[in-house]
């Protein structure tokens, strides 16, 4: 098959958070598996920056409102094409600065939508799958079914993957021009959402098959507390709907061979483990940790998604069972200067980074002993999967992928690979690092607790072949 991902970060290219990890890693594992696959991003800033490109030699020219955009096609590795608008994409960041998105989010994404299927057409590379992902391709499918329902893409199908409810691109009413669509499309069957318009229906009410990124979460999206708004569309298309859960690359984040931790481990030789705690700690100043108290860490957005909230109103507490915090992330202004304050007022107990550090990413996962992901919801998450490789055991909420990825641990039978929770609350966060923290008193228990999450498999092969098969049987319902 010729499978297109068209994304708007994916690794190692452009990277805001696990969305580029899933496209990045998915494009390769195709690769791997023999598929003809091909990567389509905009050509951001950094992206041009950072690597050697090569123009294609093939120009598109697409109107977008009463304009006529001109762009040009690169590519890296002949497998990866990059849509180039200097008005849109030279910029330092990808959708925003911590103080708002970009005022012109809609006409980047509507025009990236719209120039992924002008460069097929212009480089005569006719798809069998289209993977769009999140609300920056959600034009996509629809626009195959309208203004591109032409012979070329005629057995083009679609699929429409949801990374993160949360986010579903709502523009103002005034921006619906740029889309190039009849007026017939405004309006509850089409695209319009409480008076404005929302670039992720468009997906969903158009891709001939949605997934989403773990069971549960397929799940949880069809309920009005997690369907931000869609559910009842989602309920009405749940026969076109999957949960396929993400994988992590196994290469990369593998403690036996990782080049960014001090010293390298498995599961049937630890110590190299406890060598990466001790450096951690040092390099962290976490000098108050107190007795065999836990090293606890957090690594993610600094968002109330992922539970920062709760956290913080935590910190006291956590403190107190004598352990160590660490915090590395980014995200909301509000929650940056929260964390930045816990950490200058508990130096030597809490170790604060702000920004995303792939190095320090990975000593933090090889060196605790717990991690955090107290997510107010989480389609899938990756954190929790990497810690689990890693031996360091996630305390997580559960919700989405966490409930699907954790086996709760069950002190009688003495079986899991983490802890969860289920109210959002700090109590119930509390309460279950005081459970892991009981646990990890038990160095034999702990040991076994460890060996069980590192033995879990997460890799990237599993999901790609269901992928397949989902794509196979869209081809059939086109023959």
């Amino acid at each position: 098959m010729r499978i297109f991902i068209a994304a708007s970060e994916a690794v190692p290219y452009a990277k805001t958070g696990g969305l580029a990890d899933v496209t990045g890693s998915l494009f390769r594992e195709y690769r791997r598996l023999g598929e003809e696959a091909y990567l389509f991003l905009p050509l951001y800033r950094r992206i041009r920056e950072s690597f050697v490109l090569k123009d294609t030699g093939f120009r598109i020219h697409l109107i977008l409102g009463d304009r006529v955009i001109d762009s040009r096609i690169l590519s890296h590795n002949n497998s990866v094409f990059f849509l180039e608008s200097e008005e849109f994409f030279d910029r330092d960041e990808l959708y925003g600065t911590p103080y708002g998105d970009f005022p012109d989010n809609a006409r980047r994404f509507i025009f990236f939508s719209r120039a992924v299927l002008e460069a097929a057409m212009a480089m005569g590379l006719r798809p069998d799958i289209i993977h769009c992902n999140d609300w920056q391709t959600g034009m996509i499918p629809l626009y195959l079914k309208t203004l591109y329902n032409n012979d070329f893409f005629r057995k083009t199908a679609s699929v429409m993957t949801i990374h993160n409810m949360g986010y579903q691109g709502i523009f103002d009413a005034s921006e619906f021009n740029l889309t190039g669509l009849g007026q017939e499309w405004f309006g509850i069957e089409g695209i319009e959402f409480y008076g404005r318009i929302n670039l992720l229906k468009a997906g969903l009410i158009s891709a001939d098959m949605i997934t989403t990124v773990s069971r549960h979460y397929a799940e949880e999206i069809l309920t009005p507390d997690y369907g931000h708004g869609l559910d009842g569309l989602l309920r009405k298309r749940a026969s076109d709907l999957k949960g396929v859960i993400n994988g992590i690359d196994i290469e990369e984040w593998n403690p036996s061979n990782d080049r960014l931790i001090p010293d390298r481990f498995d599961q049937d030789d630890l110590s190299g483990k406890m060598r990466c705690r001790e450096k951690l700690i040092r390099e962290c100043g976490l000098d108050s940790i107190k007795g065999e108290a836990p090293l606890i860490s957090f690594v993610g957005r600094l968002s109330r998604q992922k539970g920062i909230d709760i956290l913080s109103a935590s910190v006291k507490r956590i403190l107190d069972t004598g352990s160590g915090l660490i915090i590395l992330g980014k995200g909301d202004a509000e929650f940056e200067s929260m964390v930045s304050r816990i950490g200058r007022n508990n130096k030597g107990r809490v170790f604060v980074r702000l920004g995303y550090d792939e190095g320090l990413a990975h000593r933090i996962y090889g060196g605790s002993d717990i991690f955090l992901m107290p997510s107010l919801y989480e389609p899938c998450g990756l954190g929790q999967m990497i810690a689990m490789r890693y031996g360091t055991i996630p305390v997580a909420r559960r919700t989405g992928g966490l409930a699907d990825t954790i086996e709760d641990y069950d002190p009688v039978r003495d079986s899991g690979t983490g802890f969860l929770f289920d109210d959002y609350t700090p109590d119930a966060l509390i309460c279950s690092i005081r459970l892991a923290i009981t646990t990890y008193s038990c160095k034999e228990r702990w040991e076994r607790l460890i060996k069980n999450a590192m033995k879990r498999d997460f890799s990237w092969k599993r999901s790609a072949e269901e992928y397949i098969d989902i794509y196979k049987s869209l081809q059939k319902r086109k023959e």
